[in-house]
């Protein structure tokens, strides 16, 4: 009977130690030669093609790095109220860091210094300057309106007038696109008929083209701020049969933006370079968390340049695009 009491004992032993052992290798799933990996997450403005490179970049530095694990966030409309819904959920869940484009950054102030106050936070694309985030990493959005602006009177050397279409005046990124063309434009022969919002919804971005193009039967180019709108309105002037005489400048690399400079219906998009903006958010707040911000200048603003991609260039910058997701 005691042989039989020892060998059972021996065997709940062993079971003991089978499951601690299961136990313990489940804890350390998310670490790296053993140590915890640190969770960051990035969360987008909305659900725009554009933010799919800023992904790929995400993977590239957790591909590169190792060392982090990340959570990346689309809200399901673009508003104050679902990010802050997202960002509320993200920080119950302990990340370590947020990267955020925030839609109303004027009005998410106290938002996001709550956010900062329990997690390390960076802004990117759009800024909050009036927060307490750690850092900006995106474009200069004033110089790229003047890109833009550029672009506008290269593409109406005659003059004109143009109608302006946003998802919303709210982010400080349109605010400053608007700046930047109205500066560049002003004093010439060109005039702005108006700026339409379309909160982000691209059919209404379209229906917006058509009525300007309804209502101003004599608008020479159409501009588009938000990486949708170049593909909403390339559709509503295709459907008025306006092609090559009104217009088109806009903003990012939508598939259907770059399609149409290629064929000429676009005269020009400025990019920017969401790939740099998830790389370098990602290492940059795991360089942070382990005590270093010597990459962080003093201004707390890390600027990636943008471009214009026209006809000429347009092959080639599809070529490095497909380079970076590894297409």
């Amino acid at each position: 009977m005691k042989r039989v009491m020892c060998v059972m004992l021996a065997m709940a032993v062993s079971v003991a130690f089978l499951v601690s052992g299961c136990g313990q290798k489940n804890d350390q799933e998310g670490t790296e030669g053993g140590q915890k990996k640190l969770k960051l997450a990035f969360l987008t403005i909305n659900a725009d093609n554009y933010w799919t490179i800023a992904r790929r970049g995400c993977e590239k530095a957790e591909e590169d790095l190792g060392t982090f694990v990340f959570d990346f966030r689309i809200p399901s409309e673009a508003t104050a109220s679902e990010q802050k819904r997202v960002l509320d959920d993200l920080l119950a869940r302990g990340v370590d860091g947020v990267a955020i484009s925030p839609v109303d950054p004027a009005n998410q102030t106290e938002m996001l210094n709550e956010a900062a106050a329990q997690t390390l936070l960076f802004t990117i694309d759009s800024d909050a300057p009036e927060s307490k985030r750690a850092c900006y990493i995106g474009t200069d959005n004033v110089a790229a309106g003047r890109q833009a602006g550029e672009m506008i009177k290269e593409a109406i050397p005659e003059g004109g007038k143009i109608m302006l279409f946003v998802g919303g005046l709210e982010p400080l990124n349109a605010r400053q696109r608007l700046e930047g063309i109205t500066k560049t434009i002003a004093g010439g022969n060109i005039t702005v008929a108006g700026v339409r919002t379309d909160g982000g919804d691209a059919i209404r971005a379209k229906d917006n083209a058509l009525d300007a193009l309804t209502k101003h039967p004599d608008v020479a180019c159409l501009v588009g701020l938000f990486g949708y709108n170049g593909p909403a309105i390339r559709s509503a002037i295709k459907s008025r049969d306006k092609v090559g005489e009104v217009k088109i400048v806009c903003f990012d690399e939508n598939e259907e933006t770059l399609a149409g400079v290629k064929s000429g219906e676009i005269h020009a998009t400025i990019v920017q370079q969401p790939f740099e903006f998830g790389y370098q958010g990602m290492k940059l707040m795991i360089d942070y968390l382990n005590g270093d911000q010597s990459a962080i200048p003093e201004n707390k603003q890390i600027i990636v340049p943008t471009k214009a991609v026209k006809k000429e260039n347009v092959d080639a910058f599809k070529a490095e695009l497909a380079n970076v997701l590894g297409k």
